[in-house]
């Protein structure tokens, strides 16, 4: 039977399945996101190796790597409709490893920390060399077979524990990652998203809100709520004139959409200073500087894709920057789907707001949705 809590490889190939979206008769692709992600693997303990303790977040970044590298075995498993957890039954039924938990554990589905080694894992490096063997045989077949994703999963696991790994920690991290970088929150996720609703509503960011955004001769912007001028009055602070003055547009984007915003709260005064710790470690000057730093790095990206013009998407690299960006604070709890959806609406409304030098902001939390009117609108 299924222990409470426990996370079966059979969960996990369902659970990450829907973030599948490469074509299901093409293994190029699958394949070659397996070797590169292997080459991740390899360059993350190659970094831990010359760098010791000037690269704390070894075990976080190995985590990913190797997680990454098993949603690229689950993928490669469904085009040739092998069971991924039968693969790595195979994998670990040598001497070297025993599996953890009971025969009825089994049956149901190996557990996602599958197996523990019984002698001293080999060396890191010893493993990593035939992770990267196991991978390239792969890369070299036109369609695997199920012995030779057996020899990888092998590989695989020896590599994992070499590096003092979990796979029950692998795998949980992958889910998280994948699902919230790939699939829309439903609407439950979002309930839980809401960082001020028990708070009053003078501390809590406006559900909805209409910002009032406009531009003078001098060619500062300004900006406007409830009829109330808020905050200072904004240049482009640089000789390209790149619009960088409606960054604001940006913050306003994450209140409405991420429910989050330090950089807003402090404009309109509606900090949480009825609780300390939130005042301290949410509200105020550190949570600032990093929204602020992380707006300004993402318009830095942004310039380079002509603001998200014709963008549908984020890249998973800019997101998962973002990621560690936020780390510590409320918002690390929204997916990275959810920050995607705000920095796409926040560019489309700053591209009016640049061709048209100002503008409405019309924001609603309830919807999380953020949209631009112009100016002359009355609605």
């Amino acid at each position: 039977m299924k222990k409470s809590g426990t996370l079966l490889l059979s969960d996990y190939a369902a659970q990450v399945a829907a973030t599948d979206v490469l074509g299901q008769s093409d293994f190029n692709p699958v394949l070659q996101g397996l070797y590169g992600e292997v080459g991740g693997i390899m360059a993350t303990a190659k970094k831990h190796v010359r760098e010791q303790s000037a690269f704390p977040g070894f075990k976080k970044a190995a985590e990913e790597e190797f997680g990454d590298t098993l949603w690229y075995l689950a993928a490669v498993c469904r085009r040739i409709d092998a069971s991924l957890e039968d693969v790595f039954a195979a994998a670990a039924n040598h001497g070297d490893f025993r599996n953890v938990g009971a025969a009825s554990d089994i049956t149901e589905g190996m557990m996602a920390y599958i197996a523990m080694p019984v002698a001293a894992p080999v060396q890191l490096d010893t493993a990593l060399v035939r992770l990267g063997q196991a991978a390239a045989s792969l890369l070299g077949s036109v369609a695997p077979d199920r012995a030779s994703l057996v020899a990888f999963a092998r590989a695989y696991l020896d590599a994992l524990f070499a590096a003092g790994l979990t796979f029950a920690d692998v795998a949980r991290g992958n889910i998280r990652k994948a699902r919230g970088a790939f699939l829309e929150p439903g609407t439950a996720d979002l309930v839980s998203l809401d960082f001020d609703t028990e708070f009053g509503r003078e501390e809590q960011l406006p559900r909805e809100f209409r910002v009032r955004v406009n531009q003078r001769g001098s060619g500062k912007s300004y900006l406007q709520w409830n009829g109330v001028f808020i905050g200072d009055p904004l240049t482009d602070n640089i000789a390209d004139r790149d619009g960088y003055r409606f960054h604001d547009v940006f913050h306003f984007a994450y209140a409405a959409i991420l429910h989050w915003s330090p950089v807003i709260r402090a404009l309109i005064k509606h900090k949480r200073k009825s609780n300390s710790k939130y005042d301290e470690e949410q509200d105020s000057g550190r949570a600032i500087v990093v929204e602020e730093g992380l707006t300004a790095w993402i318009f830095s990206k942004a310039k380079e894709l002509n603001f998200f013009e014709t963008q549908k998407k984020v890249s998973l690299g800019i997101l998962k920057t973002i990621a560690e960006f936020v780390s510590g604070y409320e918002v690390e709890k929204c997916p990275l789907k959810l920050w995607e959806r705000a920095i796409l609406d926040g560019y489309a409304v700053f591209r009016q707001m640049k061709e048209n030098e100002g503008g409405w902001i019309v924001g609603n939390r309830e919807q999380r949705t953020i949209a631009y009117l112009p100016l002359e609108s009355k609605e």
